[in-house]
C-alpha cells in the first residue's frame, strides 16, 4: 500500500510518501481502497505538531471513503464491493462519548485515511447515501457528524429556529445546510464578501462580514430585532465567544466546535450565568449520528460543498491552501 506519513519530523514539507506493507485480515476487519479523502483543519494541526503525543510514523487524515474489497471473517455488515466511509473514532458507535472512544481516532491515536488502501474494522464503517461520489462522501466523517451532531443531536434545532454559524469553512457549511433543511433562518460571518454572497446562494438569511463589522454581535442582535439567536455553532473559541454570547439569546445554545482563533485566551463567564446559556462542547460524533445525518442527506438529496479537488501526488499542495483559508467548504484528495 501507499501512503503518506508523518515519520520523523513535523511540517506539510516534511510528509513523505512511500509504501507500507499491506497488513493482513483478523478478524473482524475489511480492506478498502481508498478513493477520496478530505481535509480537516486538526489533519492540518497534526501534520505542523501540533499534538506532539502523536505515535510516529502516523498516516494522518481522519476521513476518507472507498470501496469495499476484501472482507475477513466474521464480517456481516459490509461485503466486497459496497461503498463505505469510515467514522472518526472507531470504536464510538452509539450513546455518549467516553475516554476510551478518544483512543480510536482516526489520524490521531490510529493510522488515518491518506492511503490509497486502510483495513478498518467492520464496526468503523457506513454506507453514504448512494447520490453522492466518492469524493462528496470523503467530506462526512469529521465535519458533517460534527455540525449534525451540534445542531441536531444535542441541539435539538426545529423550523422556525434562528441559527448563527461562523465562517465558510467544512463545519460551518455543513451547518448552513443542516439549518436550511431544518426550516431554520441561518446567519452566517465571514471576512469575504464573494463567499457570504455563496453563502445566500445555499439558503443563508443574513450574511455579517466580521472583519468590517468587528462587533458582529451587536450586528446580530439587531437582525433579530435584540432577540438573540436560538444557537450559535462556534468554530473561533476563545477569540469569538464574547461575540457569540452577545449573539445569543436567553437561554440559548452555544456548540463549541474549533479553535480557530488560539488554544489561549481568557473568557468572562459571567454572560453564560447572565443569560442562562449552554455551551455544549461537540467533538465529531457516533456511527449512529452519522447513519441518522446519512438518511437525511439521503432524502434530501444534499450534496456537500467541495471547494477544489487535488491529485494524491498534490497532497502538500492540498494542505497549503487549507492553511491560507482561502477555501469555501472542503479541500478533497482523489486517491
Amino acid at each position: 500500500m501507499k501512503a503518506w506519513e508523518i515519520r520523523d519530523a513535523f511540517g506539510i514539507d516534511a510528509l513523505q510518501c512511500g509504501e507500507r506493507p499491506d497488513p493482513p485480515l483478523q478478524h473482524g476487519q475489511v480492506r478498502v481502497r481508498v478513493r477520496a479523502v478530505s481535509l480537516n483543519y486538526r489533519d492540518l494541526v497534526t501534520v505542523k505538531g501540533g499534538v506532539r503525543t502523536l505515535r510516529l510514523p502516523l498516516i494522518p487524515c481522519s476521513d476518507g471513503a472507498g470501496e469495499v474489497v476484501e472482507v475477513g471473517p466474521g464480517v456481516t455488515r459490509v461485503k466486497v464491493g459496497d461503498r463505505v466511509a469510515g467514522i472518526f473514532f472507531q470504536k464510538w458507535l452509539a450513546g455518549e462519548i467516553t475516554a476510551a472512544h478518544f483512543a480510536s481516532a482516526l489520524g490521531g491515536a490510529l493510522d488515518g485515511m491518506l492511503a490509497d488502501f486502510v483495513v478498518l474494522h467492520e464496526d468503523g464503517l457506513v454506507h453514504f447515501p448512494p447520490h453522492m461520489s466518492y469524493e462528496e462522501a470523503a467530506t462526512l466523517p469529521c465535519a458533517a457528524v460534527t455540525a449534525w451532531q451540534g445542531l441536531v443531536t444535542k441541539g435539538g434545532i426545529k423550523a422556525g429556529d434562528t441559527i448563527l454559524v461562523q465562517g465558510t469553512g467544512g463545519v460551518s457549511i455543513f451547518a448552513l445546510q443542516f439549518g436550511v433543511m431544518a426550516g431554520a433562518r441561518v446567519i452566517i460571518t465571514s471576512s469575504s464578501d464573494e463567499k457570504l454572497a455563496r453563502a445566500r446562494q445555499l439558503g443563508a438569511w443574513e450574511t455579517v462580514n466580521y472583519k468590517t463589522t468587528p462587533e458582529w454581535g451587536k450586528r446580530v442582535m439587531e437582525l433579530t430585532a435584540g432577540e438573540g439567536v436560538d444557537h450559535v455553532v462556534e468554530v473561533g473559541g476563545a477569540g469569538t465567544l464574547e461575540q457569540s454570547f452577545q449573539a445569543t439569546r436567553v437561554g440559548g445554545t452555544i456548540s463549541v466546535i474549533g479553535v480557530l482563533t488560539g488554544f489561549t485566551g481568557q473568557i468572562d463567564p459571567y454572560p453564560v450565568l447572565r443569560k442562562g446559556l449552554r455551551l455544549h462542547g461537540i467533538y465529531v460524533g457516533s456511527r449512529e449520528m452519522f447513519e441518522a445525518m446519512n438518511k437525511a442527506l439521503a432524502i434530501h438529496r444534499t450534496r456537500p460543498v467541495i471547494d477544489r479537488v487535488f491529485s494524491f501526488a498534490e497532497t502538500q499542495a492540498a494542505l497549503r491552501y487549507l492553511e491560507s483559508a482561502a477555501h469555501f467548504g472542503k479541500i478533497v484528495i482523489t486517491v
